[in-house]
């Protein structure tokens, strides 16, 4: 699987324990940005995987920063860091506004920090490694029959976004996904686009596929996961959350971002 093989890279080039970190000059922080929720389950399940990413890379100042809805917000994360460096990595699944405008002009903002913006999460393998998990124990069985094959579809179910490059990346992800099941996915999204959950059952419907799996393309529960659950008619995986694949993900886009982004007294800003 690509998760275990990049989770071992990780593990060779990562620091194992604090002591290792003696003599070396302490790594850039990590502010992983979260978009924010209503649903208390989001802050949780993100404050869990702040302590996987942990885990995974001992010595390593890893912070949260919500763009909206939940404290601590972006703005007071990087206020309260001390001057130095730090990489702003994208809890986020596609480009939008988010990656593209609110969260650069926040580390630009912070002129303490020399700061580098990491790529946003999708598209990418190890998250297909993440939902291919998640609708197995959800149900997704082992092996599909021939016939069983010819009769099924899944849902990639997203957030959606005015950002045609968004959608992009989503149909990407889809790609990459029914490739791994070996039955068509179809993107379908709970906001700014369409189609929304119903409408791609009815697709797949159309062409046949009467047995329908919505994959959960987002980090944490919330509302739009919990409406686009609603609207599927068969299986429903859960949303990615800790999945050991997320967390893996989180540290190749950081060190992604430190190995390929220019940083400068400027602070200008380049995507990883």
């Amino acid at each position: 699987m690509i998760s275990t093989q990049l989770g071992a890279q990780l593990s060779h080039m990562s620091p194992r324990s604090p002591s290792s970190l003696r003599g070396r000059p302490r790594p850039p922080a990590l502010v992983l940005v979260a978009h924010g929720s209503r649903d208390p389950r989001a802050l949780a399940t993100v404050t869990a995987l702040i302590e996987r990413i942990r885990e995974e890379r001992p010595g390593l100042t890893v912070r949260l920063g919500h763009i909206e809805l939940n404290d601590p917000l972006l703005s007071d994360t990087l206020a309260e860091l001390p001057a130095g460096r730090a990489v702003l990595v994208p809890l986020l699944l596609s480009r939008g506004y988010h990656v593209k405008q609110d969260i650069p002009r926040a580390a630009a903002a912070a002129e303490h920090l020399l700061t580098r913006v990491a790529a946003p999460l999708g598209p990418h393998p190890l998250l297909v490694d993440a939902l291919h998990d998640r609708l197995t124990e959800a149900g997704w069985p082992a092996h599909l029959s021939e016939r069983a094959r010819r009769h099924t579809g899944v849902i990639l179910a997203a957030s959606g976004s005015r950002d045609p490059e968004a959608a992009v990346d989503t149909h990407r992800t889809a790609a990459l996904l029914a490739r791994r099941l070996g039955v068509p996915v179809v993107p379908a999204y709970a906001s700014a686009a369409g189609p929304d959950v119903a409408t791609a059952v009815r697709v797949l419907a159309a062409r046949g596929r009467h047995r329908v799996a919505l994959a959960s393309y987002f980090t944490a529960p919330g509302r739009f996961a919990t409406e686009s659950a609603e609207a599927a008619p068969g299986i429903v995986a859960a949303p990615l959350g800790t999945h050991p694949a997320l967390a893996r993900l989180v540290l190749h886009r950081y060190d992604t971002a430190l190995t390929t982004a220019p940083e400068s007294a400027a602070r200008h800003l380049a995507s990883a």
